[in-house]
């Protein structure tokens, strides 16, 4: 049987590329007939990284049939994958996020969790020696994926180890770090082509606050006008996108990564108080900007109070 290699439901650049970095070890290495597959349609920042490494977009999946293998990778939310993942064979997690429970497994995995910024870091190390076999092709999906996590080592989630092996892979590569860096973002900054509601969704992530269940959506730009011209229309959509997908609330930031913050989009009094309670700011009128918020993970989520 061949093992699916899937991220979550909205693959951004690490959710596309670690797939496919970890199907190509499985095949390539350990001799598993692996499959890289996606759960969306990938961001245009992964989308660039699929065309400039030369890789197929892999196919796009919403179920998984009950005794599939599968390795999940940058996640381990059962709310960030196929409803049926615990009657799927899950025979490994690999990821750089908090453990949250409510996965099932058929019998003992190997679930490697570690605190980088990127599941493609945690690969190279797990990989050993063999990383040292990866093609061009892979090298790139690698770094694209520590450069996007990492927003050029902007990201408080940096840690020396994704720097370095960035700096590495980029030497082998003969890349420069900060020019790719800036065709990668400005890719990623290039969302005209999507609706308000795909917008919403595009890198977002489910969480509950007590007892009240957000849709945190992070929009992470070089141009942030191109977006912010758009919030009366995307502040409009936010009790549909909310009532689809089992929301109270729809919080989105508008990350500026040249400026370093986040400009919050603050459409009701429930969002003006979670807002004001969780950055200690002031909010006036329909946005706040919030200095020095750049990442969900680390100084979003942590910090939110309802």
């Amino acid at each position: 049987m061949t093992t699916l290699v899937f991220g979550h439901k909205s693959p951004d650049t690490d959710s596309t590329g670690s797939p496919l970095i970890w199907a190509w070890y499985l095949n390539e290495v350990k001799g598993v007939d692996a499959k890289a597959v996606l759960l969306g349609e990938p961001n245009t920042e992964a989308a660039f990284v699929i065309e400039k490494w030369g890789f197929d977009k892999p196919e796009i999946i919403s179920e998984v049939a009950e005794g599939q293998d599968v390795v999940i990778v940058d996640t381990n939310n059962p709310a960030e994958l196929p409803a049926a993942i615990n009657d799927a064979n899950v025979t490994a997690i690999i990821d750089h996020h908090k453990l949250v429970g409510g996965l099932e497994t058929k019998g003992p995995i190997d679930i490697t969790i570690r605190p980088l910024a990127c599941t493609a870091t945690i690969m190279y190390d797990l990989m050993g020696d063999d990383a040292d076999k990866m093609p061009d092709n892979i090298k790139g999906a690698m770094l694209s994926c520590i450069l996007s996590d990492t927003l050029e080592f902007r990201s408080p989630t940096t840690t020396d180890v994704d720097r370095a092996l960035a700096e590495k892979l980029a030497s082998e590569l003969n890349i420069n770090l900060g020019q790719y860096a800036s065709e990668m973002f400005e890719a990623k900054s290039d969302v005209a082509a999507f609706s308000d509601a795909e917008l919403i969704r595009m890198d977002s992530k489910e969480y509950t606050v007590g007892s009240t269940d957000l849709r945190v959506s992070v929009l992470e730009t070089t141009a942030p006008k191109m977006i912010l011209d758009r919030k009366d229309s995307l502040m409009a959509s936010m009790p549909a996108v909310a009532a689809e997908d089992g929301a109270h609330e729809v919080l989105l930031f508008v990350v500026d990564i040249l400026n370093e913050e986040a400009t919050l989009l603050v459409p009701n009094d429930t969002v003006k108080a979670i807002a004001e309670a969780s950055f200690g700011c002031t909010v006036e009128g329909d946005t706040v900007v919030l200095p020095g918020i750049m990442s969900r993970k680390k100084q979003i989520i942590p910090n939110l109070k309802v």
